[in-house]
Order: structure tokens, then C-alpha cells, then sequence
């Protein structure tokens, strides 16, 4: 696959690693897992309550946050620029995710606003259960915006995605 034209530093460090996204989930399942065993066995119920919505909760704001504080954790703004114009693209596009990825959700917002101006189809594969996926693909970064042999990883702009989605067409 063919990659994009060169991006910043600061939109190339915007992308999560599937091997950090999964041993994240892993360890976050152990360290509930253990909390909960340990708080039920103690017997400390407003406790254990407490940590099964305290946990799942935090992991939730931290992740919904992430995007709003990216900037000031190093990873770059997470401005967007957007085209004057596009033109219709009838080509299939392929977008690959993580739930626990936190530029996910704006390229798909961003996916998602620019389908309706071009009209070309969308396809969401989430990779969060799905590893076999990303290694058959070579995807070792999410997010993944996919257009035939060009590839976008990382949190692309709308300008940057009409791109590879218009020139798709002419390849």
C-alpha cells in the first residue's frame, strides 16, 4: 500500500498503536477484575459499588478529554482544515478503529460529514475484537482511512481525506 504524502510531527504522533490500545484493555481488565474480587471478598459493598462505577467512569472521561487535551500532552492540535470545495468520489472507502483510540471518533466525524458532500461509501471496521483484522491489513497504528492502494494513519483532516479520496479516482 502506498501512503500518504508526508504529514507534521504533531498529526503523525496522533494515531494510537493497536499494541498499546490491546495491553491497555488487558490491563485494565486485570486491575477491575482484581478490584472487584478483592472488594467483594472484604465485603465492602459501597466500595465495590463505587469502584464499578468509578473505574469505567474515568476510563470514559479520560478518553473523551483525550482529544481536547492532545495539544497540551504533546501530540499536536487537533484542528481540522477543511476544502473550499469537493467533488463527488464513487469509490469505496474503508475506515479502521479502536474503541479505546481517542482520534477515532473525529476522523469518523470527519469521514462521515465529507460522505455526504461526495457520496462515496463508507465502511467502519472496528478493530477493537478483531486483531486478526489489522495483521491480515498490516495495520499496526489506528486511526486507518483507506481508499484503494492509498492510506491514511493517524488523525487526517477533512483536506487531507477529500485528498486521498478524490485521487483515488484518478489512480
Amino acid at each position: 500500500m502506498k501512503n500518504s504524502p508526508t504529514t507534521t510531527d504533531a498529526t503523525s504522533k496522533q494515531q494510537c498503536t493497536l499494541t498499546n490500545l490491546y495491553f491497555g484493555v488487558l490491563i485494565f481488565a486485570i486491575l477491575y477484575a482484581a478490584g472487584v474480587i478483592f472488594y467483594a471478598r472484604k465485603g465492602n459493598w459501597p466500595v465495590l459499588l463505587f469502584w464499578l462505577v468509578l473505574l469505567p467512569g474515568l476510563r470514559w472521561v479520560g478518553l473523551r478529554l483525550s482529544p481536547a487535551t492532545s495539544k497540551w500532552r504533546g501530540q499536536g492540535s487537533i484542528e481540522d482544515k477543511v476544502p473550499s470545495s469537493v467533488n463527488k468520489a464513487h469509490v469505496e472507502v474503508a475506515f479502521y478503529s479502536h474503541n479505546g483510540c481517542p482520534f477515532c471518533p473525529i476522523v469518523k466525524r470527519r469521514l462521515e460529514a465529507l460522505q455526504r458532500e461526495m457520496e462515496f461509501t463508507l465502511t467502519n471496521i472496528d478493530l477493537t475484537f478483531k486483531p486478526q483484522v489489522a495483521a491480515s491489513k498490516g495495520i499496526r497504528s489506528v486511526p486507518v482511512v483507506e481508499v484503494g492502494e492509498g492510506r491514511l494513519v493517524g488523525n487526517a483532516t477533512t483536506e487531507q481525506l477529500a485528498q486521498l479520496i478524490a485521487g483515488s479516482q484518478t489512480a
